[in-house]
């Protein structure tokens, strides 16, 4: 027997307030769609197909391309969502096992998808229930005293007992093709909402005698996002997966709940994360780094042995033993080779800073190159930008820039040179050259004095 599985991910889900489709929005590193997919993926199905609609370029532009993607046009109910999830998988063995399940619970786990996957002899369904301490809002489950589920009745059709049922319907399931293809063909929107709803085929198959078992879950695992509130204590349980993981394999954590690292984070072992930091992307973190306090990383590399503190960093590349911030900015296309450093109050952008050199301050170096053992002084800037183009500026090996030097790209100096203090450089500097450009230096003796005197003499005239 082969499995299938339907994701349901068609609705706009209103309450999130959000032009984005619902599944489409993010909890920790990935969307709420791909932690469903990914959990899915753990039991090997043959065909996965996502029930798109609202959105749908969206949601299918995060799909991985194993997945199909089948677009119901209307709205007509969960029911109506899987035909059309069943029409895009196309020919089926009817003892095969469909699973189908909402797009929106990314808290699922593996264990529980193959829990339910294992459909045995003689079993129509299996759905998964939870018990829930309070239960309003969700269709309560009706089992017999086998434990085999008869029904399920949405909440406002409840009667006073079974409205104190705590086991809800997680709306997720797994049935044998060829039952729910013949119940789904039974099901009517003949209701109030005039849709077709998969919960009927339950009742089908229950009312036909069919043997229908339930598979426990905890709330945690089946509780769905509908508003941004729901996302967000989803993020932070998946987060608390996510650190304890990393904790579990030897990552130093201070304080795992003031720590985000997105799921599609590498991080070490042997590395350690202070409070305030942020991961996200396809960062990786070497071991025996230092991370934090305070620091925003996004899609970029840091080196074992590397201290990050205060800073930011975006698709940037830090090398082994280096040393960022505090209060450092590094930008898209900066490197920083083995032990080199960017220090307080420090721009960088597409900017290669070599082995041991370092802009200790109060810098920025865009479209440059600066070899190893070089020394940024404060207050230097790369002027890269004339108002309609980039231009490079490369430093060599062992220069010494002095501080509040302009250097005006394009602009070459070569290895050893020197600038002097608040200089302007716009011509290349030749090897071990010192570089100075100011004017002489001009002094008024008693200046001091006669200013004095005049704001003396302004008082007393007012």
């Amino acid at each position: 027997m082969s499995l299938h599985v339907i994701v349901l991910a068609a609705g706009q889900g209103k309450r999130m307030m959000s032009d984005l489709p619902k599944v489409a929005h993010m909890a920790a590193g990935r969307p709420l769609i791909a932690w469903v997919l990914e959990t899915v993926s753990s039991v090997d199905p043959e065909t996965t197909v996502v029930v798109v609609g609202h959105g749908a370029d969206e949601v299918e532009r995060v799909l991985p391309d194993h997945v199909r993607s089948a677009v119901q046009e209307e709205q007509l109910g969960t029911g109506h969502a899987t035909r059309v999830g069943m029409a895009a998988i196309g020919d089926i063995d009817p003892d095969d096992t469909v699973m189908v399940l909402y797009g929106d619970l990314p808290l699922l786990t593996p264990g529980l998808v193959t829990d339910l996957a294992q459909r045995g002899q003689g079993i129509a369904a299996r759905l998964v229930v939870a018990e829930f301490e309070d239960a309003t809002g969700y269709g309560r489950v009706i089992q017999d005293g086998g434990g085999l589920v008869t029904a399920i009745v949405e909440e406002r059709d409840t009667t006073d007992e079974q409205r104190a049922i705590r086991d809800i319907n997680a709306g997720v399931y797994s049935f044998r093709a060829g039952d729910l293809i013949d119940a789904l063909g039974r099901i009517s929107s003949d209701n109030a909402q005039g849709e077709y709803y998969l919960t009927d085929v339950i009742g089908i198959l229950a009312g036909r005698g069919e043997r229908i078992e339930p598979v426990r879950a905890i709330p945690e695992e089946v509780v769905g996002i509908n508003s941004q509130d729901q996302l967000a204590e989803a993020r932070r349980l998946l987060q608390a997966r996510t650190n304890q993981r990393l904790m579990e394999s030897g990552v130093w954590m201070l304080d795992p709940e003031r720590t985000y690292v997105d799921d599609t984070v590498v991080v070490e072992p042997g590395a350690r994360i202070y409070p305030g930091v942020h991961l996200e992307g396809t960062t990786t973190v070497g071991a025996g780094a230092r991370v934090g306090p305070d620091v925003f990383v996004v899609d970029s590399s840091i080196g074992a042995g590397t201290t990050v503190w205060y800073a930011v960093l975006r698709g940037a590349v830090v090398g082994e033993d280096c040393e960022v911030g505090p209060y450092a900015s590094l930008r898209p296309g900066s490197v920083l080779e083995r032990g080199a450093k960017v220090g307080t109050f420090v721009e960088t952008k597409n900017m290669t800073l070599g082995e041991q050199a370092k802009a200790p301050h109060l810098s920025y170096l865009g479209d440059a190159s600066v070899g190893a053992r070089s020394n940024i002084g404060a207050g230097t800037i790369t002027c890269n930008y004339d108002g309609f183009e980039k231009h490079y500026t490369e430093i060599g090996e062992d220069v010494f820039v002095g501080s509040d030097t302009m250097l005006v790209a394009p602009l070459k100096i070569g290895d050893g040179a020197i600038t002097g203090a608040g200089s302007v450089i716009t011509e290349d500097v030749a090897e071990g050259a010192l570089a100075i450009e100011r004017t002489e230096q001009q002094e008024i003796p008693g200046y001091a004095r006669r200013r004095a005197e005049r704001q003396a003499d302004k008082k007393s005239e007012g």
